[in-house]
């Protein structure tokens, strides 16, 4: 229970760092980049496999980089549900969706070497 609140926490952070560099994507307040992580991690856990399942074979064919098109729709959908969250169109999204993988790419790192110590 404890590692879910925490990733909550780090996805909220990461969303924050995110609104600080990427123009046209933005995060309003402390708070809403909490309520828009726990709305983007429901989203991604129950529509996103079945969007991945339909666009398999475009995922397939661009070696996987349709995934980031996928998260990017996902942003603008959780934009739309979450006052105080807005992204201002598709490029901001892709970028959103890059560099959260990023972040959470070396979080991951991190916390994996974290229990291994």
């Amino acid at each position: 229970m404890a590692y879910l609140l925490f990733r909550w926490v780090i996805n909220a952070l990461a969303l924050l760092i995110v609104a600080n560099i990427v123009p046209g994507f933005g995060v309003d307040t402390f708070y809403s980049a909490l309520i828009a992580a726990l709305v983007l991690g429901l989203v991604n856990a129950l529509i996103r496999p079945l969007l991945f399942i339909l666009t398999l074979p475009v995922t397939i064919l661009t070696l996987g980089l349709f995934t980031f098109v996928i998260n990017a729709f996902m942003i603008l959908l959780v934009s739309t549900i979450v006052k105080g969250f807005t992204v201002e169109g598709f490029v901001p999204a892709l970028l959103a969706a890059l560099l959260l993988w990023v972040i959470s790419l070396a979080t991951n790192w991190i916390i994996k070497e974290a229990r291994e110590s």
